[in-house]
């Protein structure tokens, strides 16, 4: 997780600082992923995380354009999450974002097959833990 965090390119978007820390924003994104029209409530029951947490990293993601939000048909005071239908900037960077320079840097300059190699392990461990087996560790 710390390796992905310095990979990720640093975004540039309004004026102001992003609310909620980026570990949390990516443990948000992950869960929304997983379970679409969500609500803050239920991200932080299953997450762990607290309530205000999750809603700083929503209102960061609903800046970047990575999730969208509109309100629960059932209680119009609670707001439904989801995934946004389109690729946004931020997503379109942040995927198109190489680790190569924070592994390397993670493994003391490794040469080109030790970095082939772990990345190589990364792509298993990406395949078999995904967003959906991470969720079983809360129930």
């Amino acid at each position: 997780m710390k390796i992905g965090e310095e990979a990720l390119p640093e975004p540039v978007v309004g004026s102001g600082p992003f609310r909620g820390g980026t570990r949390a924003v990516l443990v948000v994104l992950s869960d929304v992923y997983a379970h679409e029209n969500t609500s803050v409530g239920a991200i932080a029951a299953r997450t762990g995380l607290p309530q205000s947490q999750v809603s700083g990293a929503v209102a960061r993601l609903k800046e970047t354009g990575s999730v969208e939000t509109a309100p629960d048909p059932s209680d119009g005071r609670r707001q439904l999450i989801r995934q946004a239908a389109a690729v946004s900037e931020r997503v379109a960077e942040v995927r198109g974002a190489g680790i190569e320079e924070a592994l390397t840097a993670a493994l003391g300059g490794a040469d080109a097959d030790r970095l082939r190699e772990v990345t190589d392990a990364l792509a298993v461990l990406a395949r078999h833990l995904t967003p959906e087996a991470v969720s079983r560790l809360r129930p």
